[in-house]
């Protein structure tokens, strides 16, 4: 089954295709140009290159979320216009699961982290056994102190673009963090098709139409307004 699967709600984007487990080709980027101007191009161009039509797409995966709310919003656009076209199923995963199916050879115990401001991360931990990352828990949000506290001195890879800032962070306090190598780093397209493969295979997909996006919080003007009103209701 071929999977075409997007990526972009962190600072790289990414798309990748793959056929079962076997990765086609994959494209990627992390050079700070918007996720509106790279990822469609990117889709078209490694498909031309690959020879492959949108109808040989059996479905079309995206990291739907947690992360930027306006990237995962292209992303998930982005994907419902494919998927209309082309009149095929979409899969939604969890940018946190992708990026630890991504990283599943490193083995052991990963810390998916992504920076979500404020000093808080989305985060969700994840044992590897025989090849397939276990989630410990669900996708949060939650304070950088907190995480520190949970993790301990357990040993953990620390993965996503909040790995740096968690490391620099919880070092001291947690001494079994170790940042994965840079290549296994940042959410991949490749990472999410791993993930959407075993969804793609049970039948757990969804139409276009209902494809959305998992944000885990309000975006930040909507939790300002919010407060704002509720000081002028307290006033």
């Amino acid at each position: 089954m071929n999977i075409l699967a997007l990526e972009s709600s962190a600072v790289s984007a990414s798309v990748a295709l793959t056929e079962d487990e076997k990765l086609i080709a994959q494209s990627f980027q992390n050079c700070g140009l918007t996720h509106s101007r790279t990822l469609l191009p990117m889709a078209e161009n490694l498909l031309a290159n690959c020879g492959i039509g949108l109808d040989e797409v059996d479905a079309f995966a995206v990291a739907h979320g947690p992360g930027s709310f306006t990237g995962v919003r292209i992303g998930v656009a982005t994907v419902k216009g494919l998927a209309l076209g082309a009149d095929k199923p979409c899969i939604g995963v969890s940018t946190l699961e992708a990026m630890a199916w991504g990283a599943r050879a490193l083995g052991g115990l990963l810390c998916c982290v992504m920076d979500a401001r404020a000093g808080q991360v989305y985060n969700a931990l994840f044992a590897v056994e025989d090849g397939v990352p276990q989630r410990l828990c669900r996708d949060r949000a939650l304070k950088l102190t907190e995480l520190g506290e949970e993790i301990g001195r357990t040993p953990y890879f620390l993965v996503g673009d909040g790995a740096d800032l968690c490391y620099n962070t919880l070092k001291e306090k947690c001494p079994g963090l170790h940042l994965a190598p840079p290549e296994l780093r940042y959410a991949t397209g490749y990472g999410v098709a791993a993930a959407a493969l075993p969804l793609l295979r049970t039948g757990k997909t969804c139409s276009p139409q209902d494809l959305d996006a998992f944000y885990l919080r309000r975006p930040q003007a909507e939790r300002e307004r919010l407060k704002r009103l509720s000081e002028s209701k307290a006033n």
